[in-house]
């Protein structure tokens, strides 16, 4: 199971995330999410467990704790949306190329 893990510590690292779980039961990967241009924490991770009994017992008893003074929020992780094809949704730009129609 995907967790997804927010309101952290700009302190807390891989390893620091990994242990919070591990006591839970087995932790296959933990990521503490960077900013790619400052290469500071985000503030939120993921953390991937493949026992789900383990895993929703984690979220239970980790949602709303204390970690270095901050209350986290401990959730399921929804899979990502895929961003929508085209210009994005962005409003339409037209040249004047000399013609006056509109």
């Amino acid at each position: 199971m995907n967790i997804y893990v927010s309101n952290l510590s700009f302190n807390v690292e891989d390893e620091d995330l990994r242990e919070f779980f591990a006591e839970y039961g087995e932790v296959t990967s933990a990521r503490v999410i960077m900013d790619k241009f400052t290469n500071r924490s985000r503030g939120f991770g993921f953390v991937e467990m493949p026992d789900t009994a383990a895993a929703e017992k984690a979220i239970a008893e980790l949602d709303g704790g204390m970690v270095e003074g901050r209350a986290i929020r401990v959730t399921v992780a929804k899979p990502r949306e895929e961003k929508a094809g085209g210009n994005g949704g962005a409003r339409r730009s037209f040249s004047n190329s000399g013609s006056n129609r509109w």
